[in-house]
């Protein structure tokens, strides 16, 4: 087990969760490899063996320290990134380019220029006008690319309002109504500097139900059957996204891969028997399913503010700077406090920034806090340490990896004077 409580104490992968915040300081971000590599190798159960022809790219955006290129590379995936940022990142981990592919709703010249001129696997193309900025790198480099046309499905995945992204109304991919799909996918069809593979969408994030997976896939195929019989198009390959859901709490209802993918694959199967058309290698971007429950934040309990017959307050020593998810998406978590307190009571666990909003979760049940204690907050793994920030001009955490006992630096503490290196007097 990943975590385990002893005498009311954390114990993470074998280290006593106390034992690495007093060895790191808090707050302190602790990631699993152990549980990383066992989710990936459920995936390859649930998808990557069971079929032929399919890939997986985890998608960066979720997690993406050097470090965690290393183990997306050894674990034998592709790497799926949206930023000039994040493609310099698995440039300088050595990550195999031809498995990157490169996402994302407003890529610069330059960064088209990275990618061509490293001769990434796969530029995922978003909108028509990103075509003349890729031929430009193109030409510039000698170089040509392989590429899929992002679309938006119009389906409605019934997640938060932030995190849905194939609906009708987004700013990712061709829309489809109004000849506007058509026309790039002419367009860049007949880019003499593109090679198009096929098409992606993604429907969403933290998703539990496969009925939108479904509808968008038959969305998808009846556009390749549609490009195929009028202009003898052959899609050799198709990226159906991620957004597969985890628990955080009770109140999740998490599905495996294969209750999302088996009945994606039966579709597509029973679609190229059915037309004739062979079937395209099927890629799919798992990130937040491989990283957020491998993830947990430590923390130092500081002020505690009751507010008699209303509300008590437990501060920690970081907050929304290292997991802004409660403030955006009213997102809930889970946690513990290593104490020698036996009483339970409701608090809500706040940080300490300078906001209203900085709360990390409302309404907690947890064993009775003082200050001091240590307090863990569990599956921070996904989307925290991406989206921190430096608000308050407070430093970055360090992030550690851990397995089967043993622990090591990933990601250092930012120092005071490191928060100042860009600034000019």
């Amino acid at each position: 087990m990943m975590y385990q409580i002893r005498d009311n104490r954390l114990w993470i992968d074998g280290i006593a969760a106390e034992t690495l915040a007093q060895k790191y300081g808090t707050p302190l971000m602790v990631v699993s490899e152990s549980q990383i590599r066992s989710q990936i190798q459920t995936l390859r159960d649930q998808f990557l063996n069971r079929y032929d022809n399919v890939r997986a790219a985890y998608a960066g955006k979720a997690f993406l320290p050097i470090a965690m290129c290393k183990v997306i590379e050894e674990e034998g995936l592709c790497l799926d990134v949206v930023s000039g940022g994040e493609l310099f990142t698995a440039l300088k981990a050595g990550f195999p380019v031809d498995r990157i592919e490169f996402n994302g709703n407003n890529k610069s010249l330059d960064e088209l220029k990275m990618a061509v001129e490293n001769g990434v696997g796969r530029i995922i193309i978003d909108g028509v006008d990103e075509l003349t900025l890729i031929e430009e790198a193109c030409r510039q480099s000698g170089k040509r690319v392989e590429a899929l046309l992002r679309i938006s499905p119009g389906v409605d995945s019934h997640t938060h309002q932030f995190i849905t992204t194939g609906n009708v109304d987004s700013k990712f991919g061709i829309p489809l109504h109004g000849g506007i799909f058509e026309e790039a996918f002419l367009k860049i069809n007949a880019s003499e500097h593109i090679d198009l593979l096929g098409f992606h969408f993604h429907i969403g994030s933290q998703l539990h139900d496969n009925e939108a997976y479904l509808q968008a896939v038959g969305v998808l195929l009846q556009i390749i059957e549609d490009m195929h019989g009028k202009y003898g198009f052959r899609t050799s390959e198709i990226n159906i996204g991620g957004g597969f859901g985890v628990r955080y709490t009770d109140e999740d209802d998490v599905k495996p891969y294969s209750y999302f993918l088996d009945p994606i694959m039966e579709e597509i199967e029973e679609w190229s028997a059915r037309t004739g058309i062979p079937r395209p290698t099927v890629v799919i971007e798992p990130g937040r399913s491989i990283v957020a429950n491998a993830g947990a934040t430590l923390y130092r309990v500081g002020a505690i503010k009751e507010i008699p017959g209303i509300r008590k307050y437990v501060s920690v020593d970081g907050g929304m700077t290292d997991n802004i998810r409660t403030a955006m998406y009213d997102s809930r978590y889970e946690s513990h406090v290593d104490t020698d307190a036996e009483s339970e009571e409701m608090v809500t666990i706040c940080g300490k920034c300078c906001e209203s909003g900085d709360i990390l979760i409302h309404d907690a049940i947890v064993t009775t806090p003082k200050r001091g204690d240590l307090l863990t907050i569990f599956s921070t793994g996904a989307y925290c340490l991406p989206m921190a920030s430096n608000y308050n001009k407070i430093p970055m955490l360090p992030v550690v990896f851990v397995k089967e006992g043993k622990d090591r630096l990933v990601v250092r503490r930012q120092t005071f004077t490191e928060l100042l290196e860009r600034e000019l007097l």
